[in-house]
């Protein structure tokens, strides 16, 4: 995509009278080469695999440190048994983040949206939708679009990459995405989406990668939770005519300038945060020792 930054992206939609979505499709064409037919076709197949993602969990699986896994079908549990403060649509976003995050943990197909660490988030407020009927697969993949433009932003402006700039550049930048789409689905405005982008990567600013022993399940699976439902709550406050007054481009600048200040040891390295607590240390030979034998 030739944007980098959010603004452009507003400017073009005012300028050339299209939504969001068509302006980040005809852009990536451009720049992939692909025709609109083939874009939308990948664009479909990424949509089936995050369904079928969801569709092949099995709660008896679990990561081969044993860290990981089940958690997903316990909260699914407990929601059926009315034992949750949410129900409804955030039990379920719950749930799926968990899902798709613990896939990952354990070795299963997922979209990296935009990483692997963060592939729970996107998929975890969608799938609920479509599955319910509220959203059909035309209208998630115009919003795939939209999630898939800002993620280019961030890309461009600042990195996605925790090793580079801790967590809030990898669920931060997946959250941001998941607001902008959800927005885009309530019938947004571009300015809407931006907004709810901005805000949902703001309430992450300065989130720190700490992989307990250098894996990507604690605390990564549970922060797929927390980034889904951060995107709900930062789409409904922009679909309320809530603004977060910083312009998402300097949010993503921001985000950036603090990932750059961060530790090295906060930065997926599996040394400082949750992974250098004694129970973090603990794990960490435990996981070593199995490797070992």
């Amino acid at each position: 995509m030739s944007y980098s930054s959010v603004r452009a992206l507003l400017n073009a939609c005012k300028a050339e009278g299209r939504p969001l979505y068509e302006v980040i499709l005809r852009s990536d064409l451009q720049e992939s080469g692909l025709t609109e037919t083939e874009s939308r076709a990948r664009m479909r197949r990424l949509w089936q695999v995050m369904t079928e993602t969801s569709a092949n969990y099995c709660g008896a699986d679990r990561s081969a440190s044993g860290f990981a896994g089940g958690d997903a079908a316990k909260v699914e549990a407990a929601a059926a048994a009315g034992l949750l403060y949410s129900g409804g649509y955030y039990a379920q976003v719950i749930a799926e983040a968990l899902k798709t995050a613990e896939c990952n943990a354990c070795m299963k197909r997922i979209v990296a949206a935009p990483t692997a660490g963060s592939c729970g988030v996107l998929p975890a407020v969608l799938l609920p939708l479509w599955r319910s009927g509220a959203a059909d697969e035309d209208a998630v993949c115009r919003a795939l679009y939209v999630a898939a433009g800002f993620g280019q932003v961030v890309a461009a402006r600042a990195t996605l990459a925790g090793a580079e700039g801790g967590c809030q550049a990898e669920v931060g930048a997946a959250s941001g995405m998941a607001a902008a789409a959800l927005t885009d689905l309530k019938g947004g405005t571009a300015e809407a989406c931006a907004e709810a982008f901005a805000m949902a990567l703001t309430n992450l600013e300065g989130l720190v990668c700490d992989p307990v022993a250098g894996l990507v399940e604690l605390p990564c699976i549970k922060r797929n939770v927390i980034g889904a439902v951060n995107a709900v709550s930062a789409a409904d406050m922009a679909l309320a005519g809530v603004v977060g007054h910083i312009p998402a481009d300097e949010v993503i600048d921001a985000m950036a300038e603090v990932g750059a200040a961060m530790s090295r040891d906060l930065r997926e390295t599996g040394i400082g945060g949750l992974a250098g607590t004694p129970t973090g240390q603990a794990i960490r030979d435990i996981v070593t020792m199995a490797e070992e034998e």
